[in-house]
């Protein structure tokens, strides 16, 4: 049974050139002269549901670039997070990743996995690469991965990454035409809100967007209201669009000087995340809103060397996969 089922009793659980849309998929012919049709999108209805969470699998000593975790670490994270949600957000398509979806179908976990492309700027062979990668994984394993997000926070201002859009845009229209799953990128609410957004809309079947309520100066109180509303001005600006919340938390930890003291006014303790968890999850669960928590596990290889960055502390699960006080909340589980 899902958290979202236990928690609440519900039966159920950044001058840019112009890009053309993309020729339909329709098998219609039409006249020359027709302008090409909208684009016919596929759906995000995933059978397993609709309450997910971004999964990072990397512990203490492990890092993206250096240190993997082991297969028996892998199958552990699993096994932890699959009697509780439906879905699963991974952000690249490299070797870690193609064995957590592996793993999922050997084991016939009830997971579905959101599989990401990682696209990166001025890394033209790498990107090609790595949309190879996410296409073959794609296609072997169409009964788990459920949709495929080409590029991650690639258009954001504020991005360390940024890409050229229309590099983007080609690399969402190969994968459509490769894979069956539904295919999208994701991005902040600051991207998608942004006139250049409709250029990038065209080419995607759904909108998955990222809406940091701690990251925006909200209180605990403001952040589910926050966020339900950023969510209702996206749908606003791209009507007949789906929107998928691709990110959004609450950290139990942060420092308090530099940029986490100029924008995070709210605490970030368990407290809070178990205010936040709880009312984020009726939210999502009244409006049948598709959700990728941010984040599974808290990961020590991310922002600076200061134990208490925010970055390292997103997770509903430490980093030794003992659960914080949201989940125990939940499922009784002593944090």
């Amino acid at each position: 049974m899902r958290f979202g089922l236990l928690l609440f009793g519900v039966v159920a659980c950044a001058p840019r050139a112009q890009v053309s849309p993309p020729a339909t998929t329709s098998t219609d012919a039409s006249p020359p002269s027709a302008q090409p049709a909208p684009l016919r999108r596929r759906v995000f209805a995933p059978e397993q549901g609709r309450n997910g969470i971004a999964y990072g699998p990397y512990r203490d000593g492990q890092h993206p670039d250096h240190a993997q975790p082991t297969e028996a670490q892998l199958l552990e994270d699993l096994q932890i997070l699959d009697p509780g949600f439906d879905l699963i957000r991974v952000y690249g398509a490299g070797d870690t990743s193609k064995r957590i979806v592996e793993l999922i179908d050997e084991h016939d976990l009830g997971l579905g996995v959101l599989l990401g492309a990682w696209i990166a700027p001025d890394a033209a062979e790498a990107n090609v690469a790595e949309v190879d990668r996410a296409i073959a994984l794609a296609n072997a394993h169409p009964d788990v991965i459920v949709a495929v997000a080409v590029g991650n926070e690639t258009q954001v201002d504020w991005s360390a990454h940024r890409s050229p859009l229309p590099d983007l845009v080609v690399q969402l229209d190969r994968v459509r035409g490769a894979v069956k799953q539904p295919v999208t990128t994701a991005d902040d609410y600051n991207f998608w809100n942004k006139p250049e957004a409709q250029e990038v809309a065209p080419h995607v079947d759904f909108i998955l967007c990222h809406a940091h309520p701690l990251w925006n100066g909200k209180q605990v109180a403001e952040a589910t209201p926050w966020t339900a509303a950023t969510i209702a001005d996206i749908e606003s600006r791209h009507p007949g669009i789906p929107v998928v919340v691709g990110e959004v938390g609450w950290a139990t930890a942060k420092e308090t000087v530099g940029e986490q003291g100029r924008l995070i006014v709210a605490p970030a303790d368990d407290a809070s995340q178990v205010k936040v968890w709880k009312e984020l999850a009726a939210w999502s669960e009244e409006r049948g809103q598709p959700w990728f928590w941010f984040e599974a596990f808290d990961e020590p290889w991310k922002g600076g060397e200061g134990p208490q960055h925010v970055e390292k502390h997103w997770g509903l699960y430490r980093v030794d996969r003992t659960p914080k006080p949201a989940l125990a909340a939940v499922t009784g589980d002593q944090p």
